[in-house]
């Protein structure tokens, strides 16, 4: 369907590490961190009966989700060599696991973005809304986005420990039911982790 009206959200994704291993010609292959935000665009062809497009009230459990994956955590690609020295840190505890099996990058940031809430809009809205882009920030001078008519469910894992793998619908198994409540994913922290000021975006970002 074609987007009538258009409205945009601004979420805190929280400060997440990063590891591009292929980067051999820069210092993107050490371990580096950001803090995150998204900005999503979302679309439809008509209002709730509020005059909304979307609730921005009815965010919190999206906000949740996607902190879950992002917010002090270690990002690292699926074919990373050191995959197993990660797995290892994780289960003792020292870092909060997320491996990606599309790779790890900004881009890709964006594109995990924009599945997980596309899916969760689709439900919260039963298909009168969907989501046009989703732009992603490192900090303010680099960012991507994502958009796309069709979406696939994410894919990651969440390792809370070993030999734990989250299958992707697992992410938003309580979305598919047509439900707004959604659970935040095991062994991702949030609320106390996540920065709740509203002044510089990123102040006191020290990678990039």
């Amino acid at each position: 369907m074609k987007t009538a009206y258009q409205s945009t959200k601004v979420i805190e994704l929280g400060s997440c590490a990063f590891r591009q291993w292929r980067a051999t010609h820069s210092h993107c292959k050490y371990i580096h961190g950001y803090q995150l935000k998204a900005k999503l665009w979302f679309g439809g062809s008509s209002l709730d009966d509020k005059n909304w497009l979307v609730d921005f009230g009815g965010l919190k459990d999206l906000k949740a989700k996607l902190q879950g994956v992002f917010d002090h955590t270690m990002t690292v690609a699926a074919d990373d060599p050191e995959l197993e020295t990660f797995k290892e840190l994780d289960r003792k505890g020292i870092i909060q696991l997320r491996v990606m099996e599309a790779g790890v990058g900004i881009e890709r940031a964006a594109e995990t973005v924009f599945n997980i809430t596309q899916q969760y809009i689709h439900a919260l809205t039963l298909g009168r809304c969907w989501v046009d882009k989703v732009e992603v920030f490192e900090h303010e001078d680099n960012s991507a986005t994502f958009s796309k008519e069709t979406f696939t469910e994410p894919v990651f894992t969440l390792n809370t420990s070993e030999s734990v793998v989250q299958e992707p619908t697992d992410i938003v198994q309580d979305i598919t039911e047509h439900t707004p409540e959604v659970q935040v994913d095991r062994g991702a922290r949030v609320g106390g982790n996540v920065s709740s000021g509203k002044g510089n975006w990123f102040a006191g970002t020290t990678w990039g």
